[in-house]
Order: structure tokens, then sequence, then C-alpha cells
């Protein structure tokens, strides 16, 4: 929900503030606000900061990333659309990111907000013939049909990009991980050379999808041939 705190600044003559703790990027906390269906930005009336991820604060790669999950749900999902598992699963992701789990919490999250958004890609199967797509010795991944194409169709399909068949494995298996109430269990550790390719993918089946380029993708994968500001 997008909403308008006014007065966010103004203190009683106490020092207390209604809205507790400050409100930053990324941010979990208790809102109160007036619900009006006639204003496009509502006024918050009252908050209470829960968790303020610090860690995300002294990691710019984590930052970036935790940005990047907002702007993928409020581009994904409408507003008043609650999806309370993503809920969930965002709190832990935001929890990970910044530690040894970066890669693999921000990939898995990425995964599940398709799946979720009605985007999911198809990993197991070519898109154009439906065959199984792990017998293939070369596999391509296709942003417009939103999954992999085999060597035998790829000629039919002029986005086609090729897929390292060993990152076709990892994402499905990652796909496969058992699950305790939505959160996958045991994840493995992995590192940018793994997962910058696969997101970089899945942020162009994203975009092909949307019709829109995602403002923070230059900060977390950049386009080919785009370098990336310091």
């Amino acid at each position: 929900m997008r909403l308008i705190a006014k007065g966010a600044h103004r203190r009683t003559k106490a020092g207390s503030s209604k809205f507790d703790g400050g409100i930053d990027l990324l941010d979990r906390g208790e809102a109160v606000f007036s619900h009006s269906t006639t204003r496009d930005l509502p006024p918050l009336t009252e908050w209470k900061l829960l968790e303020g991820y610090q860690v995300l604060h002294g990691n710019l790669r984590a930052m970036h990333l935790g940005m990047l999950c907002a702007e993928l749900i409020t581009s994904l999902f409408e507003e008043h659309d609650p999806h309370p598992e993503l809920y969930n699963r965002l709190k832990e992701v935001l929890e990970n990111l910044g530690t040894t789990k970066t890669e693999e919490a921000f990939l898995l999250y990425f995964l599940d907000l398709l799946r979720e958004a009605g985007y999911p890609p198809e990993f197991n199967a070519c898109t154009e013939c439906g065959q199984v797509a792990i017998q293939q010795e070369r596999v391509f991944f296709s942003p417009s049909r939103g999954g992999v194409v085999c060597r035998a169709c790829e000629a039919t399909v002029p986005d086609r990009v090729e897929l390292d068949i060993r990152l076709l494995r990892l994402v499905q298996s990652l796909q496969k991980l058992p699950r305790i109430d939505g959160s996958p269990q045991r994840p493995p550790r992995l590192t940018r050379f793994q997962t910058d390719p696969i997101n970089r993918l899945l942020l162009d089946h994203v975009e092909t999808a949307l019709q829109k380029r995602l403002r923070m993708r230059r900060w977390v994968i950049p386009r080919a041939g785009q370098l990336q500001r310091s």
C-alpha cells in the first residue's frame, strides 16, 4: 500500500512522536492509517517500528537486493492484494541478506515471487515442444516464452539465450527443496558466479512480461554491456 506520513518529524513537547522509531527503507512495523478509495495517498496516522534490519545498512549489496525485492513486489502485485506467505518469506529473506546466505536467499525468494505472481519460469521442459530439458546437451532460455528452449526448437525463438546446463540443474534442484511453513530447507551456499546468470534471465523474463524496466536492476544485475556505476 502507498501512504503519506504527514508530520513524520513532528514531536510533542514531551519529545514523543506518533511515528515511533522513524520510517526508513525496508523497515517493518505496525501501521495505523485511514483507508480511502477516493484518495491516491491515504494518510498514515501511527507507526510502530518492529524491525529495522540494520544488517542491510552495512552491506550495499544486501540493501540493493532488498530494494529489488520491494520493487518486484510492487511491480508484480496490485495494491490491497494480500499474500501472507510471501510477507513471511520477505521477513525471512531480509534477515538473511547481508549474511553468508545472501545469494541463495534472494534467488529462492525471487523464484517464490514469480510463482505466486503467476509468472513461474519453466525450467523442466522445453516451452516449445515439451521435451524434458535436463536430457539436452545444450539448452536455451527465452524471456518471452518464460522458460527453457531445447536445441531442436532454438532456431524458432529469436530472444533465446544459452543457459549453462550446470545452472539449469542447480535451479531445478532449488525448486525441489523440501519446505516447512513455505520456507525452503537446507539450501546450498551459492555465489554470484552461480546466481548472477540465473537472476539475469529471471529479470529479463519479468521485464518482458511487464513491458517495463526495473529501476533497481542496474544496481544488482546489469544488462549485457551495461557498466555498473559506483
